[in-house]
């Protein structure tokens, strides 16, 4: 049952931190195209800066968990994605540096060069977690003994590549929402434009990524023999057309939260698909890694479950305050604060 339980809280934790760090990376790569001035690029900054770093402790979190939960499948994650996750790492690191050494110097030219940080380290990351997280929805080439039998060029095979597109889609989609609800004046209808605009693609690209699923992917089978799991599918696309309605109605955080229920219904479809599993294997189906065959000793499950219960809500409460405290559009007077980005 524990095994089961983590699990759970394994998708919960990815689902959670694309849907929190997915608008950060999503205004980051739009930040270079949607803001025409300086003044603009530090509203886009500053919608970002006092939430970033802790959204990303859910990512800290989900590898933790991986970690020592199913220690298995951490290590052939990180043996098989190895490149991936090495350029997803650097190009965080390049990121957060960009939001504290842009404003250090007043030049132009450092300006543009922070600027340029920030859009590749938010780009890189939501299409390298997107052709991570398809790869291993496809299976990866791993034989009896958990070894990896391909290298990075591996993963970029068109379903992979599929899905690194949808993720950029999604999270531009969802970044543009953010960026309207802390910006105002022509920010923020350019940034409503833009949402609205860049949700078409995210329809058809999701509708495609779900029609290829059933032919790259055994992830449907699943939903045969559970009924009951259909909810996801359709509260992802209830989210998907929400987001549209109420970008029309220009209801910017209702926009935001359907964007919100769209990425973690479609993170949650992928993961409920995979169970048992936690890594299918595509050179032989029995060499696939479970959640009985990677996971830690019951003991060891049992204390992190414990650990979870007492730690995870207060981190829940903690950002709950921390985005009650800055929900508030950018204006002129937080921009003149020496906090400011």
């Amino acid at each position: 049952m524990l095994n089961i339980i983590w699990f759970v809280l394994w998708g919960v934790l990815w689902a959670v931190y694309f849907m929190l760090d997915g608008f950060d990376l999503g205004a980051g790569t739009l930040m270079p195209f949607l803001a025409k001035n300086d003044k603009e690029k530090r509203v886009i900054y500053n919608a970002m800066g006092p939430l970033w770093d802790g959204n990303e402790v859910w990512l800290i979190t989900a590898g933790g968990a991986t970690f020592a939960a199913f220690p298995t499948t951490y290590a052939v994650m990180f043996n098989g994605l190895y490149s991936a996750l090495l350029l997803l790492l650097f190009a965080l690191i390049v990121r957060g540096v960009s939001f504290e050494f842009r404003g250090k110097v007043e030049s132009e030219g450092w300006k543009k060069i922070w600027d340029f940080c920030l859009f590749i380290g938010s780009f890189l990351p939501a299409l390298l977690l997107g052709v991570a997280f398809a790869n291993i929805f496809r299976g990866l080439p791993i034989d009896e003994n958990g070894i990896f039998h391909g290298g990075f060029f591996t993963l970029l095979n068109p379903y992979g590549l599929l899905g690194g597109i949808l993720f950029v889609l999604m999270f531009l989609v969802h970044g543009a929402i953010w960026i309207a609800i802390k910006s105002e004046g022509d920010l923020r209808n350019r940034a409503l434009s833009v949402a609205n605009k860049i949700w078409y693609l995210e329809l058809i690209f999701a509708v495609i990524f779900l029609v290829v699923s059933a032919f790259a992917t055994d992830l449907w089978e699943n939903y045969g023999k559970y009924p009951l799991l259909w909810i996801i599918p359709l509260l992802a696309v209830a989210g998907l057309i929400l987001i549209k309605i109420f970008l029309l109605k220009e209801k910017d955080w209702k926009a935001w939260f359907s964007s919100s229920l769209f990425i973690v219904m479609a993170t949650f479809w992928g993961v409920a698909g995979l169970f048992p599993r936690m890594i299918p294997s595509t050179i032989n189906p029995e060499y696939s890694l479970t959640i009985y065959n990677s996971s830690s000793s019951p003991l060891t499950l049992k204390v992190m479950f414990i650990v979870a219960l007492i730690f995870v809500p207060i981190v829940i409460g903690y950002q709950i305050w921390v985005y009650n405290l800055f929900k508030g559009k950018i204006t002129d007077k937080e921009l003149s604060y020496e906090e400011a980005y």
